[in-house]
């Protein structure tokens, strides 16, 4: 999956979930600041991502996030990493 195909998808599910204006998401857009997520919608959030990783997403890995382009570039590394052997 490439990084536009998860930011499309992202798009979705902030316009579905958390009816959030199309016109507000951006690659740059802050997810605390500018779209209204707080602690319990980025749970939320992170529930409704676990489909497109195809794994369990552990919430140390968006600690660090802080816009919708930092959750693709998290999203887009998780799903390229080669399962443990």
């Amino acid at each position: 999956m490439t990084k536009q195909e998860i930011f499309e998808r992202l798009s979705t599910i902030l316009q579905e979930t958390f009816d959030t204006e199309a016109s507000k998401i951006t690659p740059e857009a802050r997810l605390y600041e500018d779209l209204d997520i707080d602690s319990i919608d980025a749970v939320d959030l992170i529930v409704k991502l676990k489909p497109i990783a195809g794994k369990r997403l552990h919430p140390d890995a968006f600690k660090a996030v802080r816009t919708l382009q930092d959750v693709v570039d998290a999203l887009h590394e998780l799903i390229q990493e080669k399962p443990a052997a």
